[in-house]
């Protein structure tokens, strides 16, 4: 049976506690913006309660949640009338105001992942501070389906069913899965960006990127942690190339695989479980091209190049260095450091890996191109947060 209108419940309210019905009307209005209450989830009346109220609503807290409570009754929601008079709820709000905004957030946090009903993160999508639409739409379902499984007293593991949640075919969403919605979403906004130089440099790239890249095999790397992992490790004082130089500094100072014994390198742990797993080795590798450095900007200053090389095209240092700027500068973002040292540190760092050749004229190998395109893919697909411009 639907749950009753919320109109017709104030009625009724109105007839037994008519002192209660503005702040019952007051609060309903804020919990359901409008929606029928049939809708309403844990998770809404949770975030309502221990943050809204609290926070953006004026009045007296604790009577407003009270009300709240006694509409939601004669709803015949009786589980989230009880939330509105826990002990929890009046001890986060006492909390907020005897101690502040700061001091009640955090209890309201901690409630909330007490709930059970929050969404964790999961190796197929880490949630954003900041959601569009269809990621919160994704974040709602799966909070519902883990409070009907804790309704239901089934033994969940949080993780496993949100993943199942994310990647089922979903009747509702026309057979698309939640992740996959999440995804084109997040790729959009990628693509958007700020600036037409970057949004015409990254829009070829929206629907190649859908797609997870397969991981490739690291000749070089491997055979260089292989050596390290022999019995008398890897001497230091070999005459090695400048690029099998840079390539002990990837592997020693950003990958954390190996670690200096006296007059030679050894493997760290890191480097163990890298050197027994292709797949591990491709994504430490893949994460460091675009990994978050000392100011978001050089982050951008690698993704541009990244988009340039990325179909394997022969293009000269100088160039790149051109074009990068100009997508940058579009951006908004101002100089940090220096544009070449930043395209010339990522290139000294994909021929290491033997992912780039050439000298006057510099191109991706095939592998590279993988190693870009998995990397544009991974930071499109980050959970979103706000950056400002420095």
């Amino acid at each position: 049976m639907p749950a009753p209108d919320v109109a017709a419940l104030l009625v009724e309210l109105e007839r037994s506690a008519p002192d209660l019905v503005d702040e019952a009307r007051t609060a309903a209005e804020w919990l359901t913006g409008g929606e029928p209450l049939e809708t309403v989830t844990q998770l809404d009346v949770c975030e309502f309660l221990w943050y809204t109220l609290p926070i953006k609503v004026d009045g007296d807290h604790v009577r407003l949640a009270r009300s709240l409570a006694r509409l939601l009754l004669l709803g015949g929601l009786e589980r989230y009338a009880a939330l509105c008079v826990s002990p929890t709820t009046n001890q986060i709000l006492q909390t907020y105001a005897r101690e502040g905004e700061d001091a009640g957030t955090a209890a309201y946090q901690e409630a909330l992942e007490a709930t059970g009903v929050l969404p964790p993160d999961v190796p197929e999508l880490q949630w954003s501070m900041i959601m569009g639409p269809e990621e919160l739409g994704a974040h709602v379902a799966c909070s519902a389906a883990l409070e009907l499984a804790i309704v239901a007293g089934e033994e969940c593991d949080r993780g496993a069913l949100t993943t199942r949640w994310l990647t089922s075919a979903r009747a509702e969403l026309g057979g698309d899965s939640w992740l996959h919605r999440v995804q084109g979403e997040r790729l959009n906004r990628w693509v958007l960006g700020r600036g037409p130089a970057r949004r015409e440099l990254a829009q070829p790239f929206e629907v190649r990127l859908h797609a997870p890249v397969p991981a490739q095999p690291l000749g070089e790397l491997h055979g260089l942690l292989s050596l390290a992992a022999g019995e008398g490790g890897l001497p230091l004082r070999l005459p090695p190339s400048q690029q099998a130089v840079r390539l002990r500094e990837v592997a020693e100072h950003t990958l954390g695989a190996l670690r200096r014994d006296g007059s030679k390198l050894v493997l760290t742990d890191t480097g163990r479980s890298l050197l027994g797993s292709p797949e591990a080795l491709w994504d430490a590798v893949v994460s460091v091209l675009l990994a978050r450095r000392d100011h978001e900007g050089e982050v951008s200053v690698r993704e541009a190049a990244l988009l340039l090389l990325a179909d394997g095209v022969a293009i000269t240092p100088a160039k790149v260095c051109e074009r990068v700027s100009e997508v940058v500068g579009g951006e908004g973002w101002h100089a940090t450091s220096d544009i070449e040292t930043i395209v010339t540190d990522l290139i000294g760092v994909l021929t290491a890996l033997g992912m780039a050749s050439g000298d006057d004229l510099v191109y991706l190998t095939m592998t590279g191109q993988a190693a870009a395109l998995a990397a544009l893919r991974a930071h499109a697909l980050r959970p979103r947060q706000y950056v400002s411009p420095g």
